[in-house]
């Protein structure tokens, strides 16, 4: 099969609320539970046991990682809303709900499409700011345990906003509306329960951009930077993919970034030959757990990918999507 012969069916609509389908109705609405699960967290915490804090705590940070992965993904490469209005301010509520800037994530993921997971040049520069391959040495991708737990203090802001002052459309000042946005929420929560805070709210907060690095991570380790259809590694679990709206096919994404979430499975089906052709790399488990798939390559300086303890513990772009048919 030839790559540029490859049609992508668009889902459409007659809704005049969404812009592609109705069904994403469901990643919008998980977006606002995600929002109420936030805040409800604050005002359980003077109320609830411990040890039921806890666990909440730690759902929130699985919650930050699905909803990083999954919701606002797609609503980055397809907002959900036909009015301009509706999908900046549904950008605010994810950002509140995950502590960060849905914009300056779109324009860290952008990014990440315009580079794919490249390999540093002979400058020691990777076009793409997360790939793994940034910190590693000999061209091998870094050490997963750093690029877990460090990643979440690399971003370069300076670079994020000039990359946001270029588009001229808004995203700047939107971005810094969201920004504002969650830390005065923030703000507000520290000033009534400083412990809820500092003590139990932030710890949870940054292990559930821990696990969205880790996600990000196998997503990529074992691909080819190489090959536009090999650039991602896909799990093809179905509630795994049910909970992350699709990502789990992250080759397939990453090779036609704007199929729509809902029909990923059908094109997955239509490049199925090409990909075992071109030899692309899949896993059997969901990406978080990715250090557990038994075919898992090990990495040529000797050390292996993931210890043997169980680990405690984040455009339209120029590459691929440039040359969508």
């Amino acid at each position: 099969m030839n790559a540029d012969a490859i049609r992508i069916e668009r889902p459409a609509t007659n809704s005049k609320l969404f812009a592609h389908t109705r069904w994403d109705a469901v990643p919008a609405l998980a977006g606002f539970l995600h929002l109420a699960y936030f805040l409800g967290l604050f005002f359980l915490y003077p109320r609830a046991p411990l040890w039921v804090m806890l666990i909440l705590g730690f759902v929130y940070a699985l919650m930050v990682n699905a909803n990083i992965n999954g919701i606002g993904h797609n609503f980055i490469h397809n907002p959900f809303f036909r009015s301009k209005l509706l999908n900046r301010l549904f950008g605010v509520t994810q950002s509140i709900a995950c502590c960060f800037s849905q914009t300056y994530y779109n324009a860290v993921h952008m990014q990440h499409h315009k580079g794919n997971a490249d390999r540093p040049d002979e400058n020691g520069e990777t076009i793409d700011w997360i790939s793994i391959y940034k910190h590693g040495h000999d061209g091998e991708p870094e050490n997963p345990w750093s690029y877990v737990f460090l990643s979440f203090f690399r971003d370069d802001v300076g670079a994020i906003r000039r990359d946001l002052r270029k588009r001229r459309n808004g995203d700047l000042f939107w971005g810094n509306i969201e920004l504002a946005a969650f830390a005065t929420t923030l703000l507000v929560m520290f000033l009534f329960n400083w412990r809820y805070v500092l003590l139990y709210f932030l710890p949870f907060f940054y292990l559930g951009h821990c696990f969205s690095y880790l996600n990000g991570y196998y997503r990529h380790y074992g691909a080819n930077p190489d090959k536009p259809i090999a650039w991602g590694v896909s799990s093809y679990g179905k509630i795994y993919n049910w909970l992350f709206f699709y990502n789990g096919y992250h080759a397939e994404h990453h090779f036609r970034p704007k199929v729509h979430w809902t029909k990923m499975e059908a094109f997955r089906q239509q490049i199925t030959d090409l990909q075992k052709q071109e030899g692309v790399r899949t896993i059997r488990r969901a990406h978080m757990f990715g250090f557990l798939d038994p075919d898992l390559p090990k990495r040529k300086t000797g050390a292996s990918v993931m210890p043997d303890t169980p680990l405690a513990c984040h455009a339209e772009p120029t590459g691929s999507e440039a040359r969508l048919p």
